[in-house]
């Protein structure tokens, strides 16, 4: 499963800075990147007059616009979607997701702090905070990093968070929900599917294999 790690902070923090700064390094270490911002107030992405914003208008529940070099979709939704929920139903193929944002979420988080702005911290341990960013040290259990060094946070993140590129993953889903695996049961699977494929014509090689099985 992609991990998720949120960049939470209060207001003026540079929580988006923090991003702009984090991604060339992980991108440089080979490591895709997927990036959620949360906006609690909504938002448009789309420009009134265009022909997607007119789609939309008429009545569209889904507007898909593509191009030879990106694609984006504008989609209704219910709820405010959780980040596990984002990720299973719309990010694949990275090897890491940040998000800003989404401070009361479960997922791991990393908080920006500056000390000239705000009086103290917004999360601790039992918020899933896993680090700290600021200019000024604390003692609440976890790693504390200077605003500028996102190579040692890179660091940390590699370690705690990405497998090597050597590691592949293997997950098993049934109806929407991961069923855990022993070492032992993700080996027999994971030898036993690629054993089978080795047989089959054009399967000699291969990044990524998805089966699925429908009653």
């Amino acid at each position: 499963m992609i991990p998720i790690i949120s960049i939470v902070g209060k207001s003026d923090s540079g929580k988006t800075t923090l991003i702009e700064k984090l991604l060339p390094e992980l991108t440089r270490r080979g490591y895709r990147v997927a990036t959620v911002k949360h906006d609690i107030h909504g938002f448009e992405v789309d420009r009134e007059g265009k022909d997607s914003w007119r789609h939309k208008q008429a009545g569209a529940h889904t507007v898909v616009i593509s191009s030879p070099e990106k694609i984006a979709l504008i989609r209704d939704v219910e709820k405010d979607l959780t980040l596990d929920e984002i990720r299973r139903r719309w990010i694949q193929d990275v090897d890491l997701i940040l998000s800003e944002g989404y401070k009361k979420d479960v997922q791991p988080k990393i908080e920006v702090f500056r000390k000239e702005k705000h009086k103290k911290l917004l999360c601790t341990k039992r918020d899933s905070l896993v680090a700290i960013v600021s200019s000024q040290k604390f003692s609440v259990g976890v790693p504390c990093f200077p605003l500028e060094d996102m190579k040692g946070l890179s660091n940390f993140i590699e370690k705690e968070f990405l497998k090597s590129k050597e590691e592949k993953e293997v997950s098993l889903r049934v109806d929407g929900r991961t069923i855990p695996m022993t070492p032992f049961v993700r080996g027999f699977l994971t030898k036993t599917v690629k054993g089978m494929l080795s047989s089959l014509k054009g399967c000699k090689t291969f990044q990524r294999i998805e089966i699925r099985i429908e009653e």
